[in-house]
């Protein structure tokens, strides 16, 4: 399982931004859905691993959350309540999440019992990696002006450059520069690895006893 925790930046100085970061990360699949933990910190369990991907990295690119991953095992029955489950997972997303108070992209990513992992030996370089690419996508997600983001959330549904730019009322031309200027390509080839390097890294935690 993957556990994703949230915790609102500079929360005590600032509105509530948790009703606003619902509506961000809702077209993510969840396990468990988002629900509040404590004060401005929220948490949903993945199984999907680019669901998670998805809502870790809407999350952390709008610079306004810590961001914490957790990988591991849950104690079964899950509770319907994403508040009351527990294991490893959660655990591993709790380290996760503090961990990221003190990174420049403010996401961190944990896996649990990794030295009860079939690939012992490369489990957490596996899990260091990720995070550092995380972190990378995150670093480079904040960096878009909201035109840039305005251009890559259409080519994210599939549309063309000619079509966005009818959209957005641009030329093409525009619309292929501000997709250049965000690192559209190079930011979407990346998130496709890490969703693959973390349903890998899920699956080698989680079941430690099974063949590769």
């Amino acid at each position: 399982m993957i556990v994703l925790t949230l915790d609102q930046r500079g929360s005590r100085r600032g509105e509530d931004l948790v009703p606003a970061l619902l509506d961000l990360v809702d077209r993510h699949a969840t396990l468990r859905a988002f629900q509040r933990t404590a004060g401005d910190e929220v948490q949903a369990v993945f199984e999907d691993a680019g669901a998670a991907v998805g809502a870790a990295l809407d999350a952390a690119g709008t610079g306004q959350w810590n961001v914490g991953l957790g990988v591991g095992a849950v104690r079964l029955p899950l509770p319907a309540e994403t508040r009351a489950g527990a294991g490893p997972a959660f655990e591993a997303a709790r380290d996760a999440v503090e961990r990221s108070k003190r990174t420049q992209a403010r996401l961190a990513l944990s896996a649990a019992t990794q030295q009860e992992a079939r690939e012992p030996d490369t489990t957490l370089g596996r899990a260091e990696r990720l995070e550092a690419e995380l972190a990378l996508i995150a670093l480079s997600l904040r960096r878009r002006s909201t035109e840039q983001w305005e251009a890559c959330r259409l080519r994210e549904r599939g549309w063309g450059q000619a079509r966005i730019a009818q959209a957005l009322g641009v030329s093409q031309q525009a619309v292929s520069a501000r997709l250049n200027a965000a690192w559209f390509e190079e930011c979407q080839a990346l998130t496709r690895a890490a969703i693959g390097a973390l349903a890998h890294l899920a699956d080698n935690v989680q079941n430690p006893g099974s063949n590769a």
